[in-house]
């Protein structure tokens, strides 16, 4: 077995599963097309979670491209002249990538099972906004004759049904494949990667002491290092807007975009 066409299979398959997330997510900010709701905020909480668009979308192009990686054909020689060993060490790499592909496919998961559970944000026939299927323990997904009650936006409740559970189904596709690259990996990493004999037999042997080439190794070891930087800007970014925010809630100005380049330049210093 080709444990690396099957994490190639797999990367391919996620691309696609995340582009689909941030689509339907996006959606969601617009119910029949109209973008008033979002701009008044009249839309539900968990919309603006991110699930389909951070958890089940661009977190998910990380595992994806590291599995797509693991198909190159460099480097069937391994690394210190032993045959194999960097498609090994890719194939254990590959492990951590999956990992984090878990924990955004199950965030994508936990926030649209939210936000079906809770139902939408609507103008109910009291001409109230408000949760109006909040009290019902998701039973109104089993009683459409209820629907009736959101008068505003129109058709809102399918709009979020069908798109809530559109990002449940894709995300619970997601964190099926990156179970399977986890039992891939490991499988890979301990029994060898697929090379075909041609290749082995075409593995020069380098002396001691020579360098050798390690792409899928060291491509995987950087964009780990370069996933924590960007996790730690992002986070430091954030944070440190909401205190200003916080401590001045009356300027019309705040300076947003200074924290990125200076976390940029002390996560440089941490990672490089």
């Amino acid at each position: 077995m080709c444990y690396g066409k099957c994490a190639r299979c797999i990367g391919h398959s996620l691309v696609w599963l995340a582009v689909l997330c941030i689509v339907a997510n996006i959606l969601l900010y617009f119910p029949n097309g109209e973008t008033k709701y979002a701009s008044e905020n009249n839309l539900s909480r968990y919309v603006w979670f991110f699930g389909g668009i951070a958890g089940g979308g661009l977190l998910m192009f990380l595992p994806a491209i590291v599995f797509m990686m693991l198909e190159e054909e460099e480097d069937c020689c391994g690394c210190c002249g032993h045959d194999n060993c960097g498609k090994r060490c890719a194939m254990f790499s590959s492990i951590f990538a999956a990992f984090i592909g878990l924990l955004a496919s199950g965030y994508c998961v936990t926030v649209a099972s939210l936000g079906l559970g809770e139902g939408p944000w609507c103008l109910d026939s009291l001409g109230q906004w408000n949760y109006t299927f909040a009290n019902t323990n998701g039973q109104y997904l089993m009683d459409s004759s209820t629907w009736s009650q959101c008068k505003e936006p129109k058709h809102i409740v399918e709009w979020n049904v069908t798109l809530f559970s559109l990002l449940l189904a894709f995300g619970g596709i997601e964190f099926i494949f990156c179970l399977i690259q986890i039992i891939n990996g490991l499988l890979g990493g301990i029994c060898g990667y697929c090379c075909s004999r041609q290749q082995v037999r075409t593995c020069e042997k380098m002396p001691p002491g020579q360098n050798h080439k390690l792409p899928l190794f060291h491509c995987n070891l950087y964009m780990y290092l370069y996933y924590c930087k960007t996790l730690y800007c992002v986070s430091y970014s954030s944070y440190s807007t909401f205190i200003n925010v916080y401590k001045d809630r009356r300027s019309n100005m705040i300076s947003v975009f200074e924290h990125p380049f200076q976390c940029l330049n002390l996560a440089n210093q941490l990672f490089f």
